[in-house]
């Protein structure tokens, strides 16, 4: 269908009562807060309106108007510097001739989202800050709010290697190995936990409960000495705790196994969120395998030099200092989903680092700019290990951090993962040690705890954050266990609905913005599930590739939104 043929037929359409309403769902909103920019359409977003109006689908048809005519981000990467620097200049030029704050996603660090769908970024270093350069060049002094290279920190090339080697022997991503979580149940249990949340957080002065600090800080006893060495491990057993774009993903989706029963660091949930897949995982350490040669070598000859009984062992690691929650809630719907990754600091990590820095430095320069690093998601990395990234990355001279970028987490779950995150950035600001600091694997009672005795009472000495609410209304996807090798629960899940509309006005003093950051409609990518492909086996259909628009998503965002979209504006007062 050509451009005029598509212009002819929606243009009556626009002008109709009914979505004129549905573009304007912002409004009352946007009058008590900063008003975001509303960037063009997808071409392909306008066809499928039309499509839908021609055969009397006017309800979907203006359910997917009124979602592309709302706030959201525009995502800049795989551009020449001189192509970058003119659209971004346009887009900003556009945006404050109409008072409007405009969000840009900025997606092209080198060696991005471990060369899986949203691979690509500058050719290193160099073309990387020239590039930068180049986009401070098209802002100039003219306002911008950056998401800044999503999955760059959570998914970091030291990660990549993990991320290439799922097992299929088991799934640790957004799945329960004893059973799946009831998103229902869990979302009750994080509403009644929250209610105590405020008033707790206003007692800046309480004490930590002395008998539950103790019994988290005791050790378990250690038991009796073996009479004999316990067999070697298994080369090939799993070595994972028991475990999300996310996101809209980015770089996320190659450090998702989804059937980890990890043999190497392994990253738990990567969406996919760039530009071309407008996208995480952290690992655990692996076993290592046992010496071939000791264990093909004869047992020594019994002595009587050797002693009867081994040496006594040294006691456990004393545990996460987890203490049952009376109202069952903790910060994540599972908490076996969020594991760590090691940290290698190899030459391409170290870049990536100096990527990111170089970023924050020339952006945060221009004065009016205010630039979110990427922090991943609640269901990836733990607080301990997320808060030492953004720190190296150049987080104090940051803007703050941005969550959920392409992925699906609760709001109500990011806003307490981004208030454990920047109590915890404050504390190591103090001289403590991320390690120490709670996070959303801990009860929240015991957190709780943690916050009154080291959190910052002001919010203002503390980072903010913005959170991806694009694609989050229902939550994220659970798979079916072991429905799939690899069931990529961040990759085009199905049954997903449009989240919170985007705004300044939040209501939480660490929350600058509920954003749309992830382009709601557009492909996550082929989305194989661990297959040959092409098909993607959950929907049995071959998905868009990331970037591209897809219809069957863009609408079941549409139907299944919570908030539903409104089509229709309710008038007040008297009918005349």
């Amino acid at each position: 269908m050509s451009t005029a043929v598509v212009a002819a037929v929606t243009l009556p359409l626009l002008m109709s009562p009914v979505v004129s309403a549905a573009g304007r769902e912002d409004d009352d909103e946007s009058s008590r807060a900063t008003r975001l920019y509303v960037p063009p359409p997808d071409r392909e977003s306008y066809r499928q309106v039309a499509r839908l109006a021609w055969r009397g689908d006017f309800r979907d048809s203006a359910g997917l108007l009124a979602m592309v005519r709302t706030p959201q981000a525009i995502w800049y990467g795989d551009e020449t510097p001189e192509q970058v620097e003119r659209l971004v200049r346009r887009t900003t030029l556009s945006a404050a001739w109409q008072g409007k704050l405009p969000v840009l996603t900025l997606y092209n660090v080198p060696g991005r989202d471990c060369g899986s769908y949203s691979s690509g970024g500058a050719n290193g270093i160099a073309a990387y800050e020239a590039w930068i350069d180049a986009v401070a060049d098209g802002i100039g002094d003219r306002q911008a709010l950056i998401v800044l290279e999503p999955d760059s920190l959570a998914l970091l090339p030291s990660d990549c290697a993990a991320a290439a080697d799922p097992d299929p022997a088991g799934q640790t991503d957004q799945t329960d190995q004893t059973g799946q979580t009831d998103p229902a149940a869990q979302t009750d249990q994080n509403d009644q936990a929250d209610q105590n949340d405020q008033a707790d957080q206003n007692d800046q002065t309480g004490q930590a409960d002395q008998t539950g600090q103790a019994a988290a800080d005791e050790p378990p006893a250690a038991g009796e000495q073996p009479a004999e060495l316990p067999p070697l491990p298994d080369a090939h057993a799993s070595t994972a705790p028991p475990a999300g774009s996310a996101a809209p993903g980015t770089a996320q989706e190659a450090a998702q196994p989804a059937n980890p029963q990890p043999t190497g660091p392994q990253p738990t949930d990567p969406p996919s969120t760039g530009p071309q897949a407008p996208g995480q995982q952290s690992t655990s350490p692996q076993t290592p395998a046992p010496d071939p040669s000791a264990s093909q070598s004869p047992a020594p000859e019994p002595s009587a030099a050797q002693p009867s009984t081994l040496p006594e062992l040294p006691p456990l690691p004393k545990p996460d200092p987890v203490t049952p929650d009376p109202d069952g809630a903790t910060g994540t719907s599972d908490p076996t989903d969020v594991t760590d990754t090691p940290e290698v600091e190899d030459p391409e990590t170290a870049a990536r680092y100096s990527e990111i820095n170089y970023a924050v430095d020339v952006l945060t320069a221009l004065g009016h700019t205010a630039v979110y690093l990427d922090a991943g998601h609640a269901g990836w990395h733990s607080v301990s290990s997320i808060v030492p990234r953004l720190i190296k990355a150049g987080i104090d001279r940051a803007t703050g951090f941005a969550l959920n970028v392409s992925h699906y987490q609760t709001d109500q779950d990011s806003a307490w993962y981004g208030r454990l995150i920047s109590s915890c950035l404050a504390y190591a600001d103090e001289g403590g040690d991320p390690e120490d600091c709670a996070d959303q694997r801990w009860s929240k009672r015991h957190a709780r705890r943690w916050l009154r005795a080291h959190a910052p009472g002001d919010s203002s000495r503390m980072k903010h954050f913005v959170t991806d609410t694009s694609r989050n209304g229902r939550g994220p996807w659970i798979p079916r266990l072991g429905a799939h090798v690899d069931a990529e629960p961040w990759c085009n899940p199905p049954e997903r609905g449009l989240g919170r509309r985007p705004t300044t006005h939040t209501g939480d003093p660490l929350l600058d913005a509920a954003l749309w950051v992830k382009t709601p409609g557009e492909s996550d990518g082929r989305c194989l599930r661990g297959t040959d492909g092409p098909l993607d086996p959950e929907r049995g259909t071959v998905n868009p590739e990331a970037g591209e628009w897809f219809p069957e998503q863009a609408l079941e965002l549409v139907r299944y939104a919570e908030p539903a979209v409104g089509v229709i504006r309710r008038t007040t007062g008297p009918r005349h």
